[in-house]
């Protein structure tokens, strides 16, 4: 019994359907199958999926081997599970090996970057650590 047939039609699932459809509805950093494609082929492979694979033999996750294919599934199916948070984690990381910047969180949420020349966490009176270590920090509500 060949077991990479239904890990292939699972990654298509994932990859090439799921992920961007879920992403577009719940507006998601990465909308496109082919991002969702290069974020799931580098963290399967450890890197830029194009120095280990062929970039010429399309497509590329036919060339991963039986563990890394393996490892591109599971990859997708925690992106399913875990949803933007990871996405953002996966896809800065995937930026970062090709020497690009992540992109910005979004507005509001806890892991949105600071404005220039704060600490990200900083208060007028300073970070929390700061606060902590000065014994200046707000008492935490019961």
């Amino acid at each position: 019994m060949d077991d990479r047939a239904p890990l292939l039609a699972r990654y298509r699932e994932l990859v090439l359907d799921e992920l961007p459809r879920r992403a577009r509805a719940e507006r998601w950093v990465v909308t496109a199958d082919h991002c969702f494609g290069r974020i799931v082929l580098d963290h399967a492979v450890g890197g830029r999926w194009y120095d280990v694979l062929d970039r010429g033999r399309s497509p590329a996750f036919t060339q991963l081997d039986d563990a890394q294919l393996r490892a591109a599934v599971d990859v997708a199916e925690r992106i399913s599970a875990e949803g933007d948070p990871l996405l953002r984690q996966l896809d800065a990381q995937s930026l970062r090996w090709r020497g690009k910047a992540a992109k910005p969180a979004p507005r509001g949420t806890a892991v949105e970057q600071a404005p220039r020349g704060k600490a990200a966490g900083a208060t007028p009176r300073g970070t929390a650590a700061e606060q902590a270590s000065r014994g200046t920090a707000a008492e935490p509500a019961p």
